[in-house]
């Protein structure tokens, strides 16, 4: 059944013990328009951006101009899913204003309706102030991509007692400044498990196990477009680079053989015109 507007922030959360959320990320248009229509709940706008769709090596080099460009490109080709821009490195680190202004561009200049901050404990202070600016804030702890430099790489969090502990006390700390959901990335199942038990928001795993109120990939990770790396977490539904690939080939085949384009392909003078035209001068 299509849905004839938007999923609400109240309605995703709803979700929780009750139905799985889905959600994946997109970066542009047409993609945003494919998803929507297979009625996917949650559209990150990642800044995972960075190195799918810009060829940097990691998330860090992204900024807001850039990440506003690709999430207002998003929200044009879509009309029920909910629309999360992520907060990039340093657009939100510096100060609770400084968040409350680059998280309030997300909505105001690129159409979204709420943004992805990472981090615990930490950023509590900034996520409070968001939220009591009207910006819905959707929490990411775990492997937080833009913290991997002091995780000391994109590693496993949360595998000893002290580590685990502090994830539990971090996704409570964003509960209480006013997350109305959570990430969970590269968090063994059983800690994921008993965080999505003890918080009253769902959760959204990404390597994180099926005890989750949801599950978010990357898009060009699961459509077999992104041929990086592929994290254990991936599964990847398609292999479309290979079919890219075979079109691409084919095309410039026909190219040099003549075959493309074909009668079918291309446009003719009427005879008329064609007999006038041919006149010797």
């Amino acid at each position: 059944m299509t849905r004839s507007k938007r999923l609400t922030i109240p309605e995703l959360v709803a979700k929780k013990g009750k139905e799985k959320i889905t959600a994946l990320t997109a970066y542009d248009v047409q993609f945003a328009r494919l998803l929507d229509e297979t009625g996917i709940d949650l559209i990150l706008v990642g800044d995972s951006a960075a190195m799918i769709m810009m060829g940097y090596e990691d998330t860090l080099p992204i900024t807001m101009e850039e990440m506003l460009v690709f999430t207002k490109s998003v929200v044009k080709g879509t009309k029920r899913a909910l629309v999360v821009g992520d907060m990039p490195f340093l657009s939100y680190q510096v100060s609770d204003e400084n968040a409350v202004f680059n998280a309030g561009r997300f909505l105001k200049e690129a159409g979204a309706q709420a943004v992805k901050i990472e981090g615990g404990q930490e950023m509590a202070s900034r996520v409070r102030a968001v939220v009591k600016a009207g910006i819905p804030v959707l929490g990411h702890i775990g492997l937080t991509p833009q913290s991997a430099n002091l995780l000391g790489g994109y590693k496993v969090q949360g595998k000893d007692v002290a580590s685990a502990r502090k994830l539990l006390a971090d996704a409570q700390a964003l509960v209480e400044a006013g997350i109305f959901a959570l990430v969970l990335e590269c968090v063994p199942q059983e800690l994921a498990a008993l965080i999505t038990q003890k918080i009253s928001v769902p959760t959204i795993g990404i390597g994180a196990g099926k005890h989750v109120d949801g599950q978010i990939l990357v898009l060009h990770d699961l459509l077999g477009l992104f041929e990086g790396f592929r994290p254990k977490f991936v599964k990847a539904y398609a292999d479309l680079a290979s079919v890219c690939r075979t079109a691409l080939n084919t095309y410039i085949k026909e190219v040099k053989t003549g075959q493309f384009p074909g009668e079918e392909h291309s446009f003719k003078l009427s005879p008329e015109v064609w007999a006038e035209l041919s006149k010797a001068e």
